[in-house]
């Protein structure tokens, strides 16, 4: 069979790191940005969502907005349930649909365009080369400015699989099939070790000029911010690192990274441990967040059930009333009084004989207990501090907006333009009872009564979910009361965030008496397309400055600079049995390159 001839040749990236770099990228990237726009969105409850209020659940997956806000939003009706205008105290049952419309303000990414490296119409795949800032799928707030939208979108590649990913901060190589066959082929590959994988880093430190080898576990701790560490817990992970040379004048080394397995930071959490994080990597390397030894070595693991509430940044002046990240107005110093006295706090005096009235019930969020929810073990004091420091340094880079989120209260309820509440139903499924396999082995709550009909299993796809027998949604049963918080930690780990959630990755053959009824799509097409911003107003102003969206009212912050948008990694060569692919050296591995810092 005929190999792309360009491609096939084997570069030893240490004997050969002068030629390469002699192909540096040279543009100086500026941002790409995407006006707002009105977006809708339809998903199936989760597994650990089911028995607790859709506010709470709202609150715990998504940081952008205030606690406020969201219940706001929800008392506007843009989220419904089966059809059905949704509340703040809504409880979320096993194979609810949830449809939601919100106002999308995506991110900006680098100006630097997706490169096609090389393209295979014969065997139908392609390699890219990506830069940094792009995530590969729709995740969180990016929809359009996601590696597969672009594909789609500019270069005209429908379907896309993408069998191998690139963090994303991180730049360089990613193979595409184009069709389920040869995907699957290469997803043995990589899964089989059978594909060599080559990235370049610019680290902190002199690296030992020896080859290392490190072989720590990695488990992830914190989706929602991203957070990895070194736990015996954690999956088998294996990297080989290599001196390219070490430049004293910014007391940085070019390393060349074998990654043998594919864990999710892996490059970056090993150079970590070895005490040589990657010089710009925002998450890890700060020692804002880590300390003197940034994470060198690993971090305590002794469990703790210490939380605090979040608290706002000093220059603001809230109190019980204006506070945004409070619900309870007013009731704040009850509710923290009942949750003690609930949790068995004994700071928390009671006089004999003296009822105590409950105070209102705080949601996770607002006691600091929705640190954790999602870890698949207990977090130590240390661990715990880490995540709120990472929570702390994302508000001050986004201008502190989400504790600026007040300018909603005089305005009325959120108006998405062009779209009737509830949506129209897109596919033929109603509220489909159980949506996920049953995990009899789960707890029950104190009463002894099963909570759900079915515990979300991992990875269930949208046809399994489809495929499940419906019901008449007139028909519902009473809704259930709220879960407690231990019944939530139970399930926290049934499935991922729902920026996480996997799609499957090649379309399996079904028989044609087998065939489901659609289920929804998990990234729906946006109805409105436009080369500028959908406003009906100037941005609204307050006295400080800050900017505000008329449509949403989201704070709008200042454009990031180009250069903070990307790390110092990239995927430089990867080996495969469809031929050998490189990019290349990126323009910061050249000796003596500076930065600013």
């Amino acid at each position: 069979m005929e190999q792309p001839s360009a491609h096939l040749k084997l570069v030893d990236p240490l004997a050969h790191s002068t030629a390469l770099e002699t192909d540096v990228k040279k543009a100086k990237a500026g941002l790409k940005k995407i006006p707002p726009y009105w977006y809708p969105y339809t998903t199936m409850a989760k597994g650990r969502w089911l028995g607790r209020e859709i506010l709470e659940v709202v609150s715990t997956e998504f940081r952008d907005r205030s606690m406020e806000f969201y219940r706001y939003a929800l008392q506007s009706g843009v989220t419904t349930i089966n059809g059905k205008i949704a509340q703040p105290d809504t409880i979320i049952r096993n194979g609810d649909r949830i449809e939601n419309i919100s106002h999308r303000h995506e991110p900006p990414v680098t100006s630097t365009p997706v490169r096609i490296v090389y393209h295979d119409k014969e065997r139908e795949f392609i390699v890219i080369d990506k830069p940094g800032s792009i995530p590969v799928h729709a995740a969180g707030r990016f929809f359009r400015n996601s590696l597969v939208e672009i594909l789609k979108n500019d270069f005209g590649f429908e379907k896309t699989y993408t069998v191998n990913r690139l963090d994303r901060l991180t730049s360089g190589l990613m193979i595409l099939p184009l069709n389920a066959k040869l995907a699957n082929t290469v997803t043995q590959e990589f899964m089989n070790g059978q594909v060599r994988k080559e990235y370049v880093a610019r680290c902190n430190g002199k690296f030992p000029e020896e080859e290392v080898v490190c072989q720590e576990p990695l488990l992830t701790v914190d989706r929602q911010m991203g957070l990895n560490v070194v736990h015996p817990e954690g999956k088998h992970a294996k990297t080989i690192f290599k001196r390219i040379r070490y430049d004293a004048n910014t007391d940085t080394s070019v390393l060349h990274c074998r990654p043998m397995t594919g864990r999710s930071h892996q490059i970056r959490v090993h150079l970590q441990y070895l005490g040589h994080p990657i010089a710009n990597d925002p998450i890890y390397s700060d020692p804002r967040i880590w300390g003197e030894k940034l994470g060198k070595g690993g971090i305590d693991l002794t469990p703790s059930e210490e939380r605090s509430a979040p608290k706002a940044p000093e220059h603001f002046q809230f109190d019980a009333v204006t506070n945004p990240e409070s619900l309870h107005k007013g009731g704040v110093a009850a509710a923290s009084s009942s949750a003690a006295e609930t949790s068995g706090d004994a700071g928390v005096a009671v006089a004999p004989g003296v009822a105590v009235a409950p105070g209102p019930k705080l949601l996770p969020r607002e006691t600091g207990h929705d640190i954790g929810m999602g870890s698949p073990v207990p977090l130590s004091a240390e661990a715990v501090g880490i995540i709120t420091r990472l929570r702390n340094m994302k508000d001050e880079a986004e201008d502190w907006g989400r504790w600026r989120d007040v300018v909603f209260r005089a305005k009325g309820k959120l108006v998405p333009h062009g779209f009737s509440i509830p949506l129209p139903p897109q596919n033929q499924r109603k509220r489909g009872g159980p949506a996920f396999s049953a995990l009899s082995s789960m707890a029950t709550p104190p009463n002894g009564e099963d909570i759900t009909t079915g515990i979300a299993d991992t990875l269930t796809s949208e046809k399994d979910a489809a495929a499940a027998p419906t019901a008449d949604a007139d028909d519902e049963p009473p809704r259930t009361v709220q879960i407690t918080l231990e019944d939530v930690a139970k399930f926290a780990n049934s499935t991922p965030p729902v920026s996480e959630t996997p799609t499957p990755l090649v379309d399996t053959p079904i028989a044609a008496s087998e065939q489901p009824s659609p289920a929804p799509e998990q990234t729906p097409a946006p109805v409105f397309v436009a080369s500028e911003p959908i406003v009906t107003e100037a941005p609204i102003g307050d006295a400080e400055g800050m900017h505000y969206c008329p449509e949403c009212f989201v704070p709008l912050h200042p454009d990031p600079k180009p250069e903070t948008l990307y790390i110092f990694l990239h995927a430089l060569r990867y080996t495969t049995s469809l031929g050998c692919f490189e990019t290349g050296m990126p323009e910061w591995a050249a000796e003596g390159w500076e930065w600013e810092r």
